[in-house]
């Protein structure tokens, strides 16, 4: 969650560090702040809030040198501070952390009882000051360090750099991801290889118990037992490009217009856009024999898998459980051999469905992970897994990004049913053959969806608003409720709509404005039965569904979002639109921070 960046060369480091901290300030933070290593010992600069702060500051009081850590801070012990920003320090050694220490309570009591003194709220304080303990037992630098890292419990990813040694700096990672840049004038590290675009030409990952030493022309790599190892150099492939607004106001304004693009690039990647067929090699070759699937996954990603239910069932009629990753593990429920266990995750790095893989693998079952990064965790302890081909997604609400989820999940359905037998040659190229006609089908409802800026200025001045839906339009509405949240701040809940008599009904006023999402099917007769309910007690409703849906609750609707008519197998993907672009709307009106809203963070790396 926090953003960790360091640099190491030949030139001044000070601009390249708050550049790597600006494009790690996607993924959300309080506070930032840096170090530098200077001939008069280590040197801080901290300052809460944006990273234009610290940029002030830098003005203010410049520092300069050629080696330096950095860090965006995302609260979790301690309020956003100046005190509480990393880099934590002593006079000996200053150290950037993301993730959680445990045993904090315990290493502070040990500390203090030894003399050590914290000045922060922060877990992560006690790892330099147990580094410094250390160091003052006479240990060197290396050994300081790891002695260090054996005494915490939890996650780490952390820089650092001591007084002693001011022409390297030190990275190792349990849990955290870390990477290591090479480029033309010397190393950088950085939690997020996007942090890289500027700066660097290669990378590699460094894995759980990996201790870095980086200097400026040369690195070295110890594993757990100390052993020198060998993490493989990989092209860069995130350019500055990808980082780029390219003329949109904000990231999540260009993410969502980019979606065409993603579905495009999907069905390019997992299908054959000459014979209307799947690439059967795109996909794990063992994914066909089991009899149950269990879906695992947070937020976003849990919705994708909620929706993927229903096509799981439908296409491949193979049973489908979907568990929120945190409460997975924790419910101990009997896991059977013949389940195939999918986790879903953007960043491959979120720390709940992460710890969910883990658990599940020490049961022996097979897993298999749909992510958009490659180079992540999850892709490296996975069984196999399958891409999402969004690209870099910056904005901290997911939009394309969950749009690629939905694509790869229903083509996966389709292999399955495919390999079972029941989805036959001709089946399978109508299906394919009419999928490709969605990035057009995508793009003609972004054009024509101008309109739901007049919708979008009747909710911002809504405290509450209930979103409602059936069959796959209920975690539709979830993730409409969830964007709405995000970025807008009203709060905003989702129910199945055949749920209301049940309790939510009574919540039901003329302060209440109602989302409704009704696509076409057998379902609809009864949702615009709901629709009929909520608008008898005054509520003013915003009903998502096809001219026919509209015509038949015309008199009972305060505003419409007509939606063209589709194959029911491509709803999900299009009818995500209206309700991305009705969240980005209020927030715009609303003049919040659309792309990094406060409290959040892109990428969940601590439970």
């Amino acid at each position: 969650m926090c953003g960790i960046f360091a640099a190491i060369s030949e030139t001044s480091v000070t601009s390249a560090l708050v550049g790597g901290l600006r494009a790690l300030s996607y993924r959300g933070y309080d506070s930032s702040g840096l170090v530098i290593a200077q001939r008069n010992g280590l040197q801080r600069r901290r300052a809460p809030g944006k990273l234009d702060a610290l940029s002030t500051l830098l003005k203010e009081q410049p520092l300069e040198g050629f080696v330096g850590i950095a860090h965006t801070r995302w609260a979790t012990h301690g309020a956003p501070s100046e005190t509480n920003a990393h880099p934590h320090m002593t006079p000996k050694v200053a150290v950037v952390h993301n993730g959680i220490i445990e045993n904090y309570s315990v290493l502070k009591a040990d500390l203090e009882s030894d003399g050590y003194r914290f000045n922060s709220e922060t877990d992560s304080e006690c790892i330099p000051l147990l580094i410094t303990r250390n160091l003052d037992k006479g240990l060197t630098p290396e050994v300081a360090l790891r002695e260090a890292m054996a005494m915490l419990d939890g996650s780490f990813g952390i820089a650092v750099i001591f007084a002693s040694e001011s022409d390297t700096v030190y990275a190792a990672r349990l849990g955290s991801p870390l990477v290591i840049g090479q480029g033309a004038t010397g190393h950088f590290i950085a939690s997020d290889a996007i942090a890289m675009a500027s700066v660097a030409r290669n990378l590699c990952m460094l894995e759980d118990g990996d201790v870095a030493k980086v200097r400026v022309n040369e690195m070295s790599i110890t594993n757990t037992a100390g052993d020198v190892t060998h993490r493989e150099m990989k092209a860069l492939q995130v350019s500055e490009h990808d980082q780029g607004k390219q003329g949109y106001r904000h990231y999540m304004l260009k993410e969502i217009h980019q979606q065409p693009e993603v579905v495009r690039n999907t069905l390019n990647h997992y299908c054959d856009n000459a014979s209307f067929t799947l690439k059967d090699e795109t996909f794990p070759s063992n994914i066909a024999r089991f009899d149950r699937l269990s879906i695992v996954a947070c937020g976003t990603s849990y919705y994708a898998g909620m929706v993927a239910r229903t096509w799981f069932e439908k296409y491949a009629a193979i049973p489908v459980e979907a568990d929120i990753a945190s409460e997975y593990r924790y419910r101990e429920s009997p896991l059977s051999p013949n389940t195939l266990s999918l986790f879903i995750s953007q960043s491959g790095e979120t720390a709940d469905t992460l710890a969910a893989l883990r658990y599940t693998k020490e049961q022996g079952l097979s897993c298999i992970s749909l992510l958009n990064v490659d180079t992540s965790t999850m892709a490296a302890e996975s069984d196999s897994f399958l891409r999402t081909l969004a690209g870099v997604e910056i904005g901290v609400a997911s939009t394309k990004a969950f749009t690629g989820q939905l694509m790869v999940l229903l083509l996966m359905a389709l292999r399955i049913a495919k390999a079972s037998g029941r989805l036959n040659t001709a089946a399978e190229k109508a299906a394919i053959k009419e999928l490709f006609t969605l990035p057009v089908g995508l793009s003609n409802v972004i054009d024509q969806l101008a309109s739901i800026k007049s919708i979008a200025s009747s909710l911002m001045q809504s405290e509450h608003t209930l979103f409602l839906g059936r069959g796959t339009g209920f975690p539709l509405a979830q993730e409409g409720a969830l964007k709405l949240k995000e970025i807008s701040y009203i709060h905003a809940e989702a129910y199945p709509a055949g749920e209301l008599k049940h309790g939510p009904i009574a919540l039901i006023d003329d302060a209440m404005p109602i989302v409704l999402v009704a696509p076409p099917g057998p379902m609809m007769s009864k949702t615009l039965s709901n629709l009929r309910e909520v608008a008898a007690r005054g509520a003013k409703v915003i009903l998502i569904s096809n001219h026919e849906g509209i015509e038949l609750a015309s008199e009972h609707i305060t505003h419409a979002i007509e939606m063209p008519d589709c194959d029911p197998v491509m709803m999900p993907v299009l009818y995500t639109l209206p309700l991305q672009l009705l969240a980005y709307h209020v927030a715009v009106l609303k003049g919040t921070d659309v792309d990094q809203p406060r409290n959040l963070a892109k990428s969940v790396t601590v439970e």
